[in-house]
């Protein structure tokens, strides 16, 4: 397994593990409703399509079939990083259900559209540093 096969499996498995708490907690709440799931992606579909494709699977081995049990609504900013915030307000404005993102300035953008939908980051350089978490026992700072 090379490198970049493993960080990527590791992105895939963080994801997953981070995305199935709120989702679980969504079912109970909502019996029969679909939730929603929006990916804000720092840069190109391109670049992330290996990390997705491991969230989707590991989503299937969860029973979540995207389009079935979950809908899942993708925006990417391209590597252009001052699109994320505009791109953080569609998805509030969807009224996804969980924020999904994986970079410090998704994850703030993301912050600053929403203090009600919950926010799941998979990687951010140090959360409680530049603000995105109070602590990290306690998750999102308000």
């Amino acid at each position: 397994m090379t490198r970049r096969e493993f960080i990527t499996l590791l992105g895939g498995a963080a994801a997953v593990a981070a995305v199935s708490a709120p989702l679980k907690s969504f079912a109970q709440q909502h019996p029969g409703k679909i939730p929603r799931i929006g990916w804000l992606v720092p840069t190109t579909q391109a670049e992330w399509e290996n990390l997705l494709e491991e969230y989707r699977r590991g989503m299937r081995e969860l029973g979540y079939i995207e389009g079935r049990s979950v809908e899942t609504e993708y925006v990417y900013a391209d590597g252009e990083l001052d699109r994320l915030p505009g791109l953080a307000a569609t998805l509030v404005e969807h009224k996804v259900d969980v924020i999904v993102t994986a970079s410090t300035p998704g994850s703030l953008a993301a912050k600053r559209a929403t203090a009600k939908i919950p926010v799941v980051f998979a990687a951010s350089s140090d959360p409680i540093d530049t603000g995105v978490a109070a602590s990290l026992a306690r998750g999102l700072s308000p």
